[in-house]
């Protein structure tokens, strides 16, 4: 994510956080101070009732402000419950009992549930919602005790107002406080989705990064070793051959080079046909005699892009196995695209016994590639034989680097490495 896209984003959460502020705590305080505050101002309240409510308008006001500011600066992404601050909680419900107390001894049945509606939201935006229901539901059945107990001692003949408003206001004060509270928990927890997802895709795209550099540069420097050594042993007795294998190794240490500036820019794509090419220059080097049977423009013929990549980089790591873990003097390399799969088959002898205690995570890594591609990677070893088998859908969905995009068919294939299959799976990572 860009960032344009992350201040447009943390713009738009800070006018939310404002326009929520407003809604809730501001609206809530101004409710408060209107409807009491004319109240106090009318001149037939008597003094006994309007200097503790006037007191009591005051505390409610701040306990309420300072209560639904802190909800409002919880972030709800923990999932940890919210912890309601007592003692704003006791004097906002000792302020809320005055505020109800003296409007109701003046028969007042539309001022009195103002404040204790206030305070049941309060305490419904700190709790869980399993628990926010029981709570609303009690203070709604609640409500018209208080009214309907004066209207009728009063006999004024008020008794459907008094007992059925307190309950519909509560409900709709509790409703209008926990809608904008609900709107802005979620908004946070959209936030925080959107950072983690542009956090996992930086690590996706480091994780890629590093797997394409190992690739080149453990491929390479491989071969760069072993021409180096095969020099050194030419240099006394066949100089014009060492010439041509430092010439060759100063090409390999530029290739390598200008690779590794491709994959930094992100242009360079590894593909089947190249690492079949560069399969035959390399193990020719070693002395190894190699055995290629791809059908004649067959590797290219039905298979696209993702899939070649693929291919192309279980090749690479296949011959850099052969290399690292042999002392193959035979390989064979055999390639075919059959009902709808492109197969390949790279095997060689010569398998060195301390291999197997060294399990690397190349062809492993390759593996859950190609799984995740619908294809298949396994490799097992038979005595001095090491064999690596690969098999993909010609018409594979995989994304960039290989990296699928689509849906596998379920059972289609499942990568493993056999029960005898030797630790040589060293080399370059996914």
């Amino acid at each position: 994510m860009g960032d344009g896209s992350i201040e447009h984003a943390a713009a738009g959460l800070t006018g939310l956080r404002r326009y929520t502020w407003w809604t809730v705590p501001g609206t809530t305080a101004c409710v408060l101070a209107l409807f009491v505050g004319e109240w106090l101002l009318d001149g037939d309240v008597p003094l006994w009732a309007r200097v503790p409510a006037a007191a009591a308008l005051v505390v409610e006001v701040g306990a309420s402000v300072v209560l639904l500011n802190r909800r409002l600066a919880l972030l709800p992404v923990s999932g940890t419950p919210a912890r309601l601050p007592t003692g704003w909680l006791v004097a906002a419900t000792l302020a809320a009992v005055v505020l109800a107390a003296a409007p109701l001894a003046r028969r007042n049945y539309g001022l009195w549930p103002v404040a204790p509606a206030v305070v049941v939201a309060i305490v419904g935006t700190y709790l869980p919602a399993h628990r926010i229901r029981p709570l609303v539901a009690s203070a709604v059945a609640l409500a018209p005790l208080p009214g309907g107990v004066v209207s009728l001692a009063a006999g004024d003949g008020e008794l459907a107002y008094a007992a059925l408003f307190p309950p519909g206001l509560v409900a709709f004060t509790v409703w209008v406080t926990l809608g904008p509270l609900w709107a802005w928990d979620t908004a946070l927890r959209l936030d925080e989705a959107r950072r983690l997802e542009a956090e996992l895709a930086v690590r996706e795209e480091r994780l890629r990064f590093a797997a394409d550099l190992h690739d080149i540069q453990g491929h390479h420097l491989q071969v760069i070793a072993l021409k180096g050594e095969l020099a050194a042993r030419l240099v006394e007795v066949d100089p014009a051959r060492a010439t041509v294998e430092l010439k060759d190794i100063r090409r390999l240490a530029a290739d390598a080079l200008g690779d590794t500036r491709a994959v930094v820019q992100g242009y360079r794509r590894t593909t089947l046909d190249d690492e079949i090419a560069n399969a035959t220059r390399v193990l020719a080097a070693a002395g190894i005699d190699a055995r290629l049977t791809p059908a004649a423009g067959a590797v290219a013929a039905g298979l696209n892009d993702p899939a070649r990549h693929l291919l192309g980089l279980v090749m690479r790591e296949a011959t850099t196995n052969v290399l690292r873990h042999s002392r193959a003097g035979h390989a064979e390399v055999e390639y075919r695209v059959a009902d709808g799969l492109a197969r390949l088959r790279v095997s060689n002898d010569g398998v060195e016994d301390h291999a197997g205690g060294s399990e690397g995570t190349g062809l492993r890594g390759l593996a859950e590639r190609l799984e995740a591609a619908g294809g298949e990677l396994t490799w097992q070893r038979e005595g001095d034989r090491f064999l690596v088998m690969a098999a993909l859908p010609t018409r594979s969905s995989s994304g960039p680097g290989g990296r699928d995009e689509g849906r596998r068919r379920p059972g289609m294939f499942r990568s493993r490495r056999t029960p005898d299959s030797a630790g040589t799976a060293d080399g370059a990572a996914p």
